[in-house]
């Protein structure tokens, strides 16, 4: 069987919003896609089409990998508790961070520069029907690129992400946030991998509603700056082996 391929995308430095709206444009697309397909296979014959029906639009839904560094933001999901933004608009007007109630799962994080957050835009009826396992996957591939670091990236029961040493009280720390959303199976949103991540933005909200545990990222866990460049192409490596897909760049 033919692995699905995943066209690639690294958007660099772009707005929340921006990025959202794209998402949404990407997941729109193959939820009408996936719509004519089913009326196709539905229709006797061709006189039974939907109303606008063109060749082209047979095709199957595409997936996406989509990287992105976004200007500072804080981003809650869609049952968050707004209680945990510590800081109100007015202080993050002075400190330049924007905020977004979002559609997502999960309650709310940080996105800022030198972090890789991925959003992954596949329809999961060519793979798995089965959020869990899509969530564990995810994991996989952050848990396998900090191996390549020496890093031992673990998952700590009943919290979604990657974390270090989840299962020492007092020493855990999470390096990896998730939160996603799916329509007709097909996902958006993603992850949030902590590279050289300003991690004192942290300190004005609850990271993922979690009290009394820490966050980190790769480089104070290493104590050196870690080239962005060579993550990325770590974890798209380590993406392509867990999803048993072919990533095509479109940059």
């Amino acid at each position: 069987m033919n692995r699905q391929k995943v066209i690639f995308q690294d958007l660099g430095l772009c707005e929340y919003k921006k990025a959202w709206d794209y998402q949404e444009q990407l997941l729109g697309e193959n939820v009408r896609r996936k719509s004519i397909i089913r009326n196709l296979q539905l229709a006797a014959d061709k006189s039974h089409l939907p109303e606008g029906y063109a060749e082209s639009e047979q095709d199957q839904p595409e997936h996406y990998l989509l990287f992105v560094e976004h200007p500072p933001v804080y981003t809650l999901g869609k049952n968050g508790n707004t209680g945990n933004l510590l800081i109100n608009e007015e202080e993050r007007t002075i400190k330049g961070i924007e905020y977004f109630h979002t559609n997502r799962g999960g309650d709310i994080t940080f996105h800022g520069a030198q972090q890789i957050v991925g959003y992954p835009i596949l329809d999961l009826e060519k793979f798995e029907t089965d959020i869990g396992i899509y969530l564990n996957k995810i994991e996989e591939v952050i848990i396998r690129t900090l191996a390549d670091y020496g890093i031992n990236g673990n998952r700590s029961p009943g919290e979604t992400g990657v974390w270090i040493e989840p299962e020492v009280k007092g020493k855990e720390r999470k390096i990896c946030a998730i939160g996603v959303r799916t329509s007709r199976w097909i996902t958006m949103h993603g992850f949030a991998f902590n590279v050289n991540t300003d991690l004192r933005y942290f300190d004005f909200i609850i990271p993922c509603g979690i009290s009394n545990k820490r966050v980190t990222s790769l480089e104070k866990e290493l104590g050196y700056q870690v080239d962005m460049e060579e993550v990325k192409m770590k974890v798209k490596r380590h993406f392509e082996k867990v999803f048993d897909v072919e990533l095509i760049s479109e940059d």
